[in-house]
């Protein structure tokens, strides 16, 4: 789930709000198409007949909009630098990238496995991540080929925005076909977290999406095999990454395709049929296939989906609404019950009563609206009801309603669950603001002036957002609840973890958490292979299993972390308090200071694991 760490935010800004100023740049650009809505329409007016003459090229548009996604992403890398790992999520993923870099589908269970149980991984049958594996793939390519995971993601993200404009040019006109890819790249290529995280594989689900929704209209006007083909290849993609999402998406799709393919009068000849549907069935079962065989060596058996043995592991709180509450598991750590009680059990609860349920279906919704329009997009959808009579866009609200019902039914909606949608989002967004373009107030061009404006205050965020942290603007707290995310959220784990990898030999850390910290905040993650990491990171599990862990791994200097206190407190410990050889360590981590993050040696803060200081178990 996406947090925000109290101990990994940075120093807080006292700054203006980046939403106050996307509020008063909206705010703005509504009064002065009131006001003056022929302001600047010389110069809009240029600009718009050399996007034209771009737009008319639909192939060069696509490639101009990844190419545009590419080169600002890297151009902002000194102010938006590549991203730390910081939520649960991230740390899952990277271990199945890890993994999958190492050639391996997944790693045995390590010995000492009950202090590396963490969120969103599965130690037993073998020690995987529980998602499913589009994403880890990708993030495997990533680091195979350039040396750093988060590559693969900056070139999905690409092929994510030149996706959506190539999908829109099959619905709109081509114009707004590349404003709306335009868009992506300015509100998902460069900000948000899909791009600033390693979470949810949500760019590679939206690129999913849009190839199936790209690929059917085209392939009902023209009957080619190469449409037959990228549709199966979206499909694909949705059944490796998002699947039940993906099933809402494609729901719609084959309705209308097995309609066509059946009518006596648009119907393509046999031949063609067969190869047709061959393509698509193809890919997808292969995909199938290889998701049974990756089930099997990963949970032990070809039918048992990820998620299925994580959750019933270590959660109390099925999928769906009319699903029952599952007993409470025997939790090994205090953390981890404390995580799933109070960010899974309690929303949970509220949820079954009428009141809790119509909040929390409404919460849902602003955080979708949030998200894709942010407050810049939100004047175009006073046109939704044109819109939905619009007989041009019928199937794309269609696809609104079945994605409503399937979010409103599910327990828990982020983001990037609705990724595989992003392309409908566009869609309808910018049919409104073509309804808005022509609207007018007393034969003055509001409408025209006001979607100028709007996609003006676009670029301009996109200008303030990147350089937020020399302005010292505050973020949003938490990365899905905006378009332009937060800052480095993950910057004092990373710091430690480089300090202790930059001390000689190898080093283990046991994490010890006070009991009143955020219980989303969590730090004991490791590599796929733990045993040769650099650094292990394990629970704190009370003197007995804490002595039998450094007797373990009695090579290795340990040190007791600390990630709940301010500064975050790293001693060095020895078995049953017996002193030994101290590195020379730098100094305490502060959330305004990411670097270095150890005590001297010495000082009062150094202990042993025994006397303990506390007990938790």
């Amino acid at each position: 789930m996406i947090l925000s760490p109290a101990s990994d935010t940075g120093a807080p800004s006292t700054g203006p709000s980046l939403m106050l100023i996307e509020g008063g740049l909206t705010l703005i650009a509504v009064v002065l198409a009131f006001c003056w809505p022929r302001l600047g329409s010389t110069c809009f007016s240029r600009i718009e007949r050399v996007f034209g003459r771009l737009a008319r090229r639909q192939g060069l548009a696509v490639g101009v909009v990844g190419f545009a996604a590419l080169l600002l992403r890297l151009a902002i890398l000194p102010l938006n630098p590549i991203p730390h790992p910081f939520i649960q999520d991230d740390f899952s993923f990277l271990l199945a990238a890890d993994t999958f870099a190492s050639g391996r589908l997944t790693n045995p269970t390590p010995a000492m496995w009950t202090h590396f149980e963490s969120f969103h991984i599965t130690m037993k049958p073998t020690y995987m991540s529980m998602y499913f594996p589009a994403h880890g793939l990708l993030l495997a390519a990533g680091k195979v080929l350039t040396g750093n995971p988060w590559y693969g993601l900056l070139c999905v993200t690409v092929l994510m925005c030149a996706a959506i404009c190539w999908m829109l040019q099959a619905w709109l006109p081509p114009t707004w076909a590349l404003l709306g890819g335009m868009l992506a790249v300015l509100r998902l290529g460069l900000f948000s977290y899909w791009i600033n995280t390693y979470t949810g594989g949500a760019s590679l689900a939206a690129l999913g999406g849009a190839l199936v929704l790209g690929a059917f209209p085209r392939l009902m006007k023209s009957a080619r095999l190469r449409d037959a083909v990228l549709l199966g290849l979206g499909a694909a993609v949705l059944a490796l990454s998002r699947p039940y999402e993906g099933i809402l998406l494609c729901l719609p799709v084959a309705f209308v395709l097995g309609r066509w393919m059946l009518s006596d009068k648009n119907r393509p000849r046999p031949a063609v049929l067969l190869r047709l549907t061959a393509a698509p069935l193809l890919l997808i079962a292969s995909a199938g296939s290889w998701l049974a065989y990756y089930d099997y060596r990963v949970f032990g058996n070809p039918l048992t989906l990820p998620y299925k043995v994580n959750r019933a592991t270590y959660s109390m709180v099925p999928y769906f609404v009319w699903q029952q509450q599952r007993p409470e598991p025997a939790y090994r750590h205090p953390e981890m019950r404390r995580f799933y009680y109070k960010e899974e059990l309690v929303p949970f609860q509220k949820l079954h009563s009428v009141s809790g349920f119509l909040v929390t279906t409404l919460f849902k919704g602003v955080i979708w609206l949030m998200f894709f329009a942010g407050i810049t997009l939100l004047p175009p959808l006073t046109m939704i009801r044109p819109v939905l009579l619009d007989r041009r866009m019928r199937f794309m609200v269609v696809c609104g309603l079945v994605l409503t019902a399937g979010m409103t039914i599910e327990i828990f909606v982020i983001p990037h669950y609705l990724a595989p949608f992003t392309s409908v989002f566009y869609a309808l967004g910018l049919q409104a603001m073509r309804h808005l373009r022509v609207w007018s107030q007393g034969g003055r061009p509001v409408g025209l002036a006001m979607v100028r404006l709007i996609v003006t205050g676009c670029v301009t965020l996109a200008i303030v957002r990147a350089w937020a942290e020399p302005l010292h603007l505050s973020l949003s707290e938490w990365p899905s609840s905006s378009w332009y995310g937060s800052g480095d959220l993950g910057a004092t784990r990373a710091g430690v973890e480089a300090e202790l990898e930059h001390l000689p030999g190898n080093q283990l850390a046991i994490v010890r958490y006070s009991g009143k910290g955020d219980p989303r905040v969590e730090w004991v993650y490791n590599a796929a292979d733990i045993d040769r990491s650099r650094v292990i990171w394990a629970r704190d599990m009370g003197d007995a299993d804490n002595q039998e862990l450094l007797r373990f791994y009695k090579d290795r200097k340990a040190w007791l972390i600390q990630p709940d206190t301010d500064p975050v407190r790293v001693t060095p410990i020895t078995l049953s308090g017996q002193n030994g050889p101290v590195p020379p360590m730098s100094r305490l981590i502060s959330p305004a200071n990411s670097g270095n993050a150890f005590d001297r040696p010495g000082s009062a803060g150094e202990s042993s694991l025994t006397p303990r200081e506390s007990t938790r178990r």
